[in-house]
């Protein structure tokens, strides 16, 4: 497996910051999801049209990569739905560029189950996955909303019936919001399942805490063990969620724990499977 942290949690570090702590960490990606001031990845200047090849060589020349951007997407607001399209297609656009394969959308803007309409949001993830087939580029629908329920993304997946489709496995969501464990999530979707989101938390007078990796009750090391056993070769990747809550420990000192923390448990769980 591959490691790599979201910029979600570092909001204020410029890319060269990003790119020299990531490389210095050992880590093999960058998930995009805003730099500095900019949100939306299209509009962040290292990715313009001008700095684009440069910013690729940099990326080449420390052997990392952008393994997706994280799209604000909303495809579950029929009343938003043109919106949530043309931020979509932007992104699959940009990460063509980027040769990077993956895009995040998402069902809902908020972690927790909340109303919206799915069989809408299927049709246009079915569009979008078409769009994004002829780029190179699969759009993942994250675990969160309504989609944090595992039996209810494999009936959206059903419904899209979409060749170049995947989850974005949010461990966090259907764990904190559904009660499920690893692997009855990975029972239901696991053969989606194309990258992973980890953070960390616990429950304060019912209210989620986040807590740096190892620190909260999030079943990180089983979900680990399932996509072991799996043959799971691709990206773990930190979200630690600092723009959206400034009061949270820096960026510096959570990556560095979050890289040892989870080298760890891999050789662990490497040392188990090889008995």
């Amino acid at each position: 497996m591959k490691l790599a942290f979201s910029t979600l949690g570092c909001p204020d570090w410029t890319f060269t910051e990003i790119f020299t702590v990531a490389k210095d960490l050992g880590l093999s990606g960058i998930e995009i999801r805003g730099i500095r001031g900019r949100l939306f990845a299209p509009d962040i200047p290292r990715f313009s049209a001008e700095r684009l090849e440069e910013t690729k060589e940099l990326l080449r020349s420390g052997r990392m990569e952008i393994p997706m951007l994280t799209s604000g997407a909303v495809l579950g607001d029929p009343a938003k739905a043109e919106e949530a399209e043309a931020e979509a297609m932007a992104y699959i656009d940009l990460a063509g560029k980027l040769n990077s394969p993956f895009i995040r959308v998402m069902i809902s803007p908020n972690p927790f189950p909340e109303d919206c309409d799915v069989d809408a949001a299927a049709k246009l993830y079915g569009k979008l996955c078409a769009a994004g087939e002829k780029v190179g580029v699969t759009p993942l629908i994250e675990t969160n909303g309504v989609l944090a329920d595992s039996a209810r993304m494999a009936s959206f997946l059903d419904a899209a019936g979409a060749n170049n489709s995947g989850v974005l496995w949010d461990l966090h969501h259907p764990y904190r919001y559904c009660n499920e464990t690893p692997a009855q999530t990975f029972d239901r979707i696991g053969k989606a399942v194309k990258y992973l989101h980890v953070k960390d938390s616990v429950m304060v007078d019912g209210r989620v805490t986040y807590k740096m990796m190892g620190y909260g009750d999030v079943p990180v090391r089983d979900a680990l063990a399932v996509l072991n056993r799996a043959g799971y070769d691709g990206y773990v990747t930190l979200e630690w969620v600092k723009r959206w809550n400034p009061e949270l420990e820096e960026a510096g000192i959570v990556f560095a724990h979050y890289a040892s923390f989870m080298k760890f448990l891999l050789t662990s769980l490497a040392a188990v499977e090889s008995k």
